[in-house]
């Protein structure tokens, strides 16, 4: 199953996790919206600015650190409100996964790209 997924703190930047995940989940077939601080290109996709209203999200994953993840509590858990949230390395936050929970969206502490090394996105 192709699950659209909103990568929030996407960077321009070929050595950041969250260019490189967009391009393998765009390799397996996900539709992929990327999300980030400033405009710039991830291969063909256009980075998308601020908080954009995408709807039928499934997955968000997060490449933004716990510190500056509160502004985007309203924006996830609500305009955006995906069935599943995964947190990689370094995102992890207790407060943001009791919200995601309370909301009934699935949250996951894990790597988006051993994810899909392993099939198991």
């Amino acid at each position: 199953m192709m699950k659209r997924t909103l990568i929030l703190g996407a960077s321009p930047n070929p050595d950041r996790y969250a260019y490189k995940a967009t391009l393998r989940l765009v390799e397996k077939g996900h539709p992929v919206f990327p999300v980030g601080l400033r405009k710039g290109k991830i291969d063909k996709h256009e980075i998308l600015i601020n908080t954009p209203l995408i709807e039928n999200i499934h997955t968000v994953t997060l490449y933004v650190g716990p510190q500056n993840q509160p502004p985007y509590y309203d924006y996830i858990l609500n305009q955006i409100a995906p069935q599943r949230i995964i947190f990689n390395p370094g995102t992890e936050n207790e407060d943001l996964i009791k919200l995601a929970q309370e909301k009934g969206i699935t949250t996951e502490i894990a790597c988006t790209l051993v994810l899909l090394s392993l099939g198991n996105y």
